[in-house]
């Protein structure tokens, strides 16, 4: 027995991905599309099994309002707004009308439409325009690595006691170790890790699936 989680070949991640939920025909189309489509941006989707946690995670936190920032072709902002409870809101913020044109597709195909808002520019000015008081309940971060601790910084004032940040790519591939990592990204994401752990706000825990998810819980 080893206390370390395994290291995934192919195969044990296919096995993995079966043996959750498995993706539905949207998510598989989703999926097949962003590859086929934007085969050097492809990579930035969240992997299948991490979209199955963010379900799950929404619906045991009984989740009405939810942040995305980063939302690419959608897959995550699926999975989040599969999970929310009745009335629940996901408002998504990105950049790009080309990768989210994909993203409303879908949305519309899966009757989630209803319960999504996309607010295209900078997340930097656009998350000012949310209410200021803690009224959050789920957020997930998955944008631009150099921008995660301001965005950290206006999430955490705006999420109620209780409510869960999800934050992705925080093992940068492994290059988090590198000692001289070289890239303004892992950089960044280095020094982000480092504030979250010192930050006396939340409890987090960072879980080695995919590329690395950060699951803090506000105090």
């Amino acid at each position: 027995m080893t206390r370390q989680t395994l290291a995934l070949t192919d195969a044990l991640h296919a096995y993995v991905v079966a043996n959750g939920s498995e993706p539905d025909d949207l998510v598989r189309d989703l999926i097949e599309e962003t590859a086929a489509a934007l085969p050097r941006d492809a990579g930035m989707q969240v992997a299948p099994e991490q979209a199955a946690l963010l379900t799950m995670l929404t619906r045991i936190s009984g989740a009405r309002q939810a942040l995305e920032i980063g939302t690419f072709t959608g897959l995550s902002s699926i999975a989040i707004a599969r999970g929310l409870a009745e009335g629940g809101r996901l408002t998504c913020l990105d950049v790009s009308e080309e990768f989210t044109s994909i993203a409303r597709r879908y949305w519309r195909r899966g009757g989630l439409d209803d319960r999504i808002e996309l607010r295209i520019g900078p997340a930097a000015e656009t998350l000012g325009a949310l209410p200021a008081e803690p009224h959050l309940d789920l957020t997930f971060i998955d944008a631009d690595k150099t921008g995660y601790l301001g965005y950290w910084e206006a999430v955490v004032p705006r999420t109620r006691p209780g409510g869960l940040i999800l934050v992705d790519n925080v093992l940068r591939h492994g290059h988090v170790l590198d000692p001289d990592p070289g890239d303004h990204g892992t950089l960044a994401i280095v020094e982000f890790n480092r504030r979250v752990l010192a930050d006396e706000r939340v409890e987090s825990v960072l879980i080695p699936i995919a590329d690395g998810l950060t699951l803090a819980r506000r105090l």
